[in-house]
């Protein structure tokens, strides 16, 4: 049976330390690819190991959209890429994507959520409103999904079967970006195949995408560029006010995505590229690894982390009061 790495195959990424102890420690593994050759700078723990890339695999479903004849841009690309907060404006992009396809929300095979944007759930509660599929995370790749269905032709119902056309699309370009056969799929949290991948894998495709160019003459090149370029440039529409990976794209301009389970990437503006996997799948320290990672390959200086690193939440709190810091010690 496929299964990650172990705890003895893992180094120790980050320390949570309260009132200067030590309180908890996050192990894992993590590579750094170059952006030029795409080989490995840097590796810990056992980047060869398998990972459930879980929303980090995103990019890649939203390419296979695109490669399936659906024309994405803008903010509708970035949701469709996107783990939302399930804001106002996020179910109106995730219903755009629906009408195009002529269809509601009723054809969303992803669970009905409550949104985790506070202004929105409220909403919802003072109109006696409940929980809709619109709202959970993933809905904006979903909506996504159910156009490229429509449009191609093909069933929308059981779209997330790994045997339906769409899902093996996906599965397709999964494998043509990171350059390496699946091991093992399993079901995501929204319902949709998750393939299983080593981090460099993951790392390479990331890297393909960020190195991809909108010139290129291969359609899925084309796309990922286009793919990359609307997140860049909407990065709320990917995520939400306060997340990670939003703050990283708005206040640095990488490439950033996080996937559940302690999963995240990062790539820079020359491709230089970062996959890493939290062992006990606790995303608070995920970022500031993330970025100490490309730190220390020369990627990026210091002093553009510690400017970002205040809105990461990385403050341990006491009483109400900061008295302690979530930290890299890679």
């Amino acid at each position: 049976m496929a299964e990650t790495a172990s705890v003895d195959e893992s180094v120790e990424l980050a320390v949570y330390e309260r009132s200067g102890f030590i309180e908890s420690r996050h192990a894992g593994s993590a590579v750094v690819l170059d952006g030029l050759t795409a080989e490995p700078l840097l590796r810990l723990g056992n980047p060869d190991a398998p990972v459930f890339p879980r929303s980090a695999m995103k990019p890649f479903q939203a390419i296979a959209v695109m490669a399936s004849g659906v024309e994405l841009a803008g903010e509708q690309a970035a949701i469709a890429t996107g783990s939302h907060t399930g804001s106002a404006s996020h179910a109106a992009l995730v219903r755009q994507l629906l009408e195009r396809a002529r269809l509601n929300s009723d054809a969303l095979e992803c669970p009905a959520d409550w949104p985790t944007d506070k202004s929105m759930r409220n909403e919802l509660v003072l109109a006696s409103m409940g929980a809709d599929p619109v709202y959970m995370n993933c809905s904006g790749k979903h909506a996504a999904m159910l156009l490229a269905c429509v449009q191609n032709d093909w069933p929308t119902a059981g779209y997330l079967d790994p045997g339906h056309p769409l899902q093996k699309r996906v599965l397709d370009i999964v494998e043509r970006f990171t350059g390496e056969k699946v091991v093992a799929t399993g079901i995501d949290g929204c319902g949709a195949p998750v393939h299983a991948m080593s981090l460099v894998a993951l790392a390479r495709g990331i890297r393909g995408l960020s190195t991809a160019s909108v010139d290129s003459p291969f359609a899925m090149l084309r796309s990922a560029a286009s793919l990359r370029a609307a997140v860049l440039a909407n990065p709320r529409a990917a995520g939400g006010d306060g997340e990670p990976d939003t703050v990283i794209i708005e206040k640095m301009g990488l490439f950033a995505k996080i996937g559940a389970e302690g999963v995240m990437v990062l790539s820079t503006w020359d491709g230089t590229t970062v996959a890493l996997k939290i062992l006990d799948g606790n995303l608070r320290a995920a970022a500031i690894v993330g970025l100490q990672l490309l730190v220390r390959v020369g990627a990026i200086a210091q002093a553009q982390v510690d400017a970002v690193a205040p809105h990461l939440g990385l403050t341990v709190l006491g009483g109400g009061k900061p008295v302690g810091v979530i930290r890299a010690t890679i």
